[in-house]
């Protein structure tokens, strides 16, 4: 017998999932030097924002908090700033990162109750929880990935003009 999906569920992931489409189809066409280039005074680039997505969003707040996944609390503090991505590393690796955490992030998302409690918190990071159950992260992940969904349109604009959505 199959489980019933929970329709709060089946209604916040699709949302979740426009947002990954997005960040991922505001970067399509770009090629490696231009995903690299920083456009802001802040230095930060294109790829460095994806991997941070991959790495503190969906691996961290899924893997880490909601599911208390002991090797990825264990590496946390190997991965050094995910906004930084070697130059070694393809591009194209650090997109196929970013689609495998969300997929990781989607089982569990799936299989873990809204109002179950999280497994971890990092306290060494937030101090005291401002996010008690899976409900919390899911819609806090939503906000964060729009968020920065947002500034990929604006450094893809500043890059070479090409906007997400243009309304007339």
């Amino acid at each position: 017998m199959t489980a019933t999906p929970n329709p709060e569920i089946q209604t916040l992931l699709p949302v979740l999932e426009g947002q990954r489409r997005h960040v991922l189809g505001i970067l399509d066409g770009l090629g490696p030097d231009a995903l690299r280039q920083p456009v802001l005074p802040s230095g930060w680039n294109c790829l460095g924002l994806v991997q941070h997505l991959a790495l503190d969003v969906e691996r961290f707040w899924f893997r880490a908090v909601v599911r208390g996944e002991k090797d990825v609390i264990t590496s946390l503090s190997d991965d050094g700033d995910a906004w930084q991505v070697d130059a070694e590393v393809p591009a194209a690796e650090v997109l196929e990162q970013y689609r495998a955490q969300t997929g990781l992030a989607d089982t569990i998302i799936r299989a873990t109750p809204l109002d179950a409690p999280l497994a971890w918190w990092p306290h060494h990071l937030f101090g005291e929880p401002h996010l008690h159950t899976h409900r919390d992260v899911l819609l806090h992940v939503i906000t964060e990935t729009a968020c920065h969904a947002g500034h990929l349109d604006t450094a893809r604009e500043l890059l070479d003009g090409r906007q997400w959505m243009v309304l007339t």
